[in-house]
């Protein structure tokens, strides 16, 4: 088992860059898929960015492509998001996802793929 616990959220400008980080407890990190979502008020949880056990294997949504980038330092049990060029509609929970047992260069995308989840951290971008 896994958990999970994110940081890096807050108020930011349009324009502006966040970098989300989520710490990761246990020894077996590098077994995890690890994605990312977010849920704005009032909507469904979506799919922001996913990477593989690996690392080498990437997925974004639409979204986002272009101006997040998800990462991974196994070492330090954390995965990363760095987003740019925030927009307005990027306002949300982002939350942290783990997926155990895991294909070694597959980035999960379906909400049903993950297994653990963290507490999630607002992001919020002003006009």
């Amino acid at each position: 088992q896994v958990q999970l616990v994110e940081s890096g959220g807050g108020l930011v400008q349009t324009g502006g860059s966040l970098r989300l980080s989520c710490a990761a407890s246990g020894r077996t990190f590098s077994s995890y898929a690890m994605g990312w979502f977010r849920q704005a008020p009032g909507k469904e949880r979506e799919f922001v960015a996913g990477i593989s056990r690996s690392g080498g294997s990437t997925y974004y949504a639409d979204s986002v492509k272009g101006r997040f980038t998800i990462s991974r330092d196994n070492a330090k049990n954390t995965v990363y998001l760095q987003m740019d060029s925030l927009k307005p509609e990027d306002t949300a929970v982002y939350y942290c996802a783990a997926r155990q047992f895991s294909t070694y260069s597959f980035a999960y995308y379906l909400l049903q793929d993950y297994n653990y989840w963290g507490q999630g951290t607002q992001v919020t971008v002003s006009s």
